[in-house]
């Protein structure tokens, strides 16, 4: 543009080239690259090798899930709901009633079950009254039996004695009849000889006279001695008469210690409806415990401290036992962690667990491990799988291991973790 405008105006002139100096070229400094690239290899070195120890002295998985105590609340009897006095979600203690049920039935059940018992303990009552009154009267009926009898005994001893004494007598004056039947046979013939001489004056009359008084004396003593001997068999037939009777009555009165023993078995029965009667009051006593019980179950309480859940039941329902109407989740959480099989070789109870759940991704839990499962998840299932079927194929199993949280770690975390919630594990291993 320059040279156009001259042309136009002048003369074109030469121009001589004038040399400028030489900038030097700036070269690029390659000892920052090159440390750059050094510290960057430095870093990936660096966390290589974190990720690579982390790696080998922790196991991961997130194949895991909190669980816990989850208690369902069931009716145990039928009836008409009248309170519910809790809601959704809503934390309750051991112990808190949850639902009322109507319990007029159940009340006149029980005052039934309390006049049966009372009536039970009145049976009672009189069965052992009876059983005093036998036994009492037992006692003095023997008592008195055993006294007649041994009267009656002595009575027959006496008897016999006075028999034995009469026959003893009836013999003595049978003995001593004879002797004087035999002395009067002699009189007699001496009196007659004396008799026949004195008429003919061969004897003094003295003489016969003696004779006849003689013989008029044994003739009294024959009379007399006969009289004893019919006094001495009246008196033989006198005392077996009195044996006889005591004999009777010493039957009589051994009939007597009979009915006594009659009324100790009567006593025995006694006795037997009075085990009955007891069993009976501990039936009424049963049977009043169960309608005690019938009527507690009317207030279904927690069995537990927890969160309500799942609440199904309202007012004016009626409910059937066995009828879940919620649950409560018990706040003492853990979870359960389903590791490889290849996995467990490093891992024991006791080891440090770090823990994050989804919920709290800012946050990281501790624990410990627990337990590890007898048997993997697979075993535990409805319809485990049976490999003996010709086409196997191997898969790892998992198995299911308990871990703990640490109670500083969840604390104010209590009531916000719930079981269902998913997590990450990560085991510390040597």
């Amino acid at each position: 543009m320059a040279q156009s405008k001259l042309s136009t105006t002048t003369r074109p002139v030469e121009v001589q080239p004038v040399d400028l100096p030489k900038i030097p070229r700036k070269r690029p400094r390659r000892p920052l690259l090159t440390v750059l690239l050094g510290v960057g290899v430095l870093a990936a070195g660096v966390y290589t090798y974190q990720w690579w120890h982390y790696a080998s002295t922790h196991i991961v998985t997130d194949d895991a899930y909190v669980t816990g105590h989850i208690h369902p609340i069931n009716a145990r009897i039928s009836g008409t709901v009248t309170k519910v006095l809790v809601n959704d979600n809503q934390v309750v203690s051991q112990g808190t009633v949850l639902v009322k049920l109507e319990p007029y039935d159940y009340e006149v059940a029980l005052q039934q079950a309390q006049a049966a018992l009372e009536a039970a303990q009145q049976q009672a009552s009189v069965a052992q009254a009876n059983i005093n009154v036998n036994v009492t009267n037992a006692q003095g009926q023997t008592t008195q039996a055993q006294g007649n009898i041994d009267a009656a005994i002595a009575s027959v001893s006496t008897s016999q004695a006075a028999v034995i004494q009469a026959q003893a007598g009836v013999s003595a004056a049978k003995a001593q009849q004879a002797q004087v039947e035999a002395n009067l046979v002699k009189a007699e013939l001496d009196y007659k000889r004396y008799d026949s001489l004195a008429r003919d004056g061969a004897v003094p009359r003295q003489q016969y006279d003696s004779a006849k008084a003689t013989y008029d004396a044994l003739v009294a003593q024959r009379n007399a001695a006969r009289e004893q001997v019919q006094q001495a068999q009246a008196g033989t037939a006198q005392a077996l008469k009195n044996l006889e009777t005591a004999q009777a009555k010493l039957a009589a009165t051994r009939g007597g210690l009979q009915l006594a023993k009659a009324t100790d078995k009567q006593t025995e029965v006694n006795r037997r409806q009075y085990k009955a009667a007891i069993a009976s009051v501990d039936q009424a006593k049963a049977q009043l415990k169960n309608a005690q019980l019938q009527l507690s179950y009317t207030d279904i309480k927690a069995p537990t401290a927890g969160k309500v859940g799942n609440k199904t039941v309202e007012e004016g329902q009626r409910v059937q036992p066995g009828q879940t109407l919620m649950a409560v989740v018990q706040q003492q959480p853990w979870i359960v962690a389903n590791f490889k099989e290849t996995q467990l070789e490093r891992m024991h109870k006791g080891q440090n667990v770090e823990i994050k759940i989804d919920s709290f991704k800012r946050h990281t839990f501790r624990g410990k491990i627990d337990s590890l499962s007898p048997a993997s998840g697979a075993e535990f299932a409805l319809l485990p799988s049976d490999n003996a079927t010709g086409n196997f194929t191997k898969i790892v199993q998992r198995v299911p291991v308990k871990i703990v949280f640490d109670s500083n770690s969840i604390k104010g975390y209590e009531s916000r973790i719930s079981p269902g919630m998913s997590v990450v594990l990560s085991v510390e291993v040597p």
